[in-house]
């Protein structure tokens, strides 16, 4: 921990520019399932497995999400606020599209690990996950509610986009609510682990 006990992490700029080139690459595959014919080679290959309108529908989807993937990279890439800082107070989350904003300690219950698709993030548990799934617009209460049914919380912090590697950003965001979870009445403290 830094002298005034503030730690700011950074976001990764090469991992955004690499999340920027993966999705216009999933978007235009995308694009060309959509816009592939009938007859063409790719739907006729396919077909053994699965009808035209699947396939073009497949596209569509893939071109729309991945395509939301690239722009909000590109609109994070120029963001200039860092992606976590984790202070006596609370921290504070900017890494991902449904970032939390500032969790006072007083409401963190706990900390633990989820992995989804071979990518571990650290979930952050907190007394009332009802008040922090409602926080923000439509799109980004979806994805608070898609954060805590597949993880347990709305609060899902990954690593990959920020300048640090997952263990020692689940050691040091412990750190933080072990030390300073006593100073809020302790909540945080009892549960700095919990399984999962």
């Amino acid at each position: 921990m830094t002298v005034n006990d503030e730690r700011v992490i950074a976001l990764s700029r090469s991992k955004l520019i690499l999340t920027i080139a993966g999705a216009v690459v999933m978007a235009g595959a995308g694009v060309w399932f959509l816009v592939a014919s009938d007859d063409g080679s790719l739907v006729t290959e396919l077909r053994r497995f699965v009808p035209p309108w699947f396939i073009h529908d497949l596209g569509l989807v893939a071109a729309l999400f991945f395509g939301g993937v690239a722009v909000y990279a590109i609109r994070k890439s120029f963001d200039t606020r860092p992606g976590l800082t984790l202070s006596s107070e609370g921290l504070v989350d900017n890494s991902s599209a449904a970032a939390a904003g500032f969790i006072p300690w007083s409401e963190v219950v706990g900390v633990g690990t989820c992995q989804v698709h071979r990518q571990r993030m650290l979930v952050v548990h907190v007394a009332d996950p009802g008040r922090y799934i409602e926080r923000g617009n439509a799109m980004k209460r979806a994805l608070n509610r898609a954060n805590a049914n597949m993880c347990g919380s709305p609060i899902v912090i990954s690593s990959h986009a920020l300048q640090i590697p997952f263990d020692v950003l689940r050691k040091e965001v412990a750190a933080y609510l072990s030390r300073y979870a006593a100073n809020v009445g302790g909540e945080g403290a009892r549960g700095a682990h919990p399984p999962g």
